[in-house]
């Protein structure tokens, strides 16, 4: 019985002394991720509008924020809109979306030369087999950035 207590109080000191060893391991591995660098961040609608949701307008000033030390080479920012409605209606909705992040990114003081504006509307909302892609009431904003 004594054998057994003895294994069990080294097995016990060597899982502590492994688990202590692995914390000051991995904090080289958790950072925060590098703004500047090229990324892409989505902006979600409801369904059939063009104005940004409270959370959305938040999200647009975190990554201005986030890059406002950066030097911003370009930024594309692409409307896309599902297959509901006709595909005139769904371009000019992406068209409407794309125009109101850039409006937003600009007031929010995204330091971009200037916003390439891209609108795709429907086009790609239905699959090859007929299936409706789910969350395309979105605009994609397309970040090249780089350390100063």
């Amino acid at each position: 019985m004594t054998w057994v207590r003895g294994l069990a109080a080294v097995s016990l000191a060597a899982l502590a002394a492994g688990c202590a060893g692995r914390a000051e391991d991995r904090a080289p591995l958790v950072a925060a991720p590098a703004a500047c660098r090229a990324h892409v961040f989505e902006v979600y609608f409801r369904e059939g509008e063009a104005r940004l949701t409270d959370p959305a307008a938040e999200a647009v000033r975190l990554h201005a924020d986030m890059v406002s030390a950066c030097a911003v080479r370009a930024v594309q920012v692409v409307g896309l809109a599902s297959a509901t409605g006709s595909s005139s209606a769904n371009l000019s909705l992406s068209e409407r979306r794309a125009a109101e992040v850039a409006r937003a990114l600009a007031a929010s003081g995204f330091p971009a030369p200037e916003f390439q504006l891209y609108a795709a509307g429907d086009q790609g909302a239905v699959t090859p087999t007929g299936a409706a892609e789910p969350l395309r009431r979105r605009v994609e904003v397309r970040i090249d950035a780089a350390p100063r």
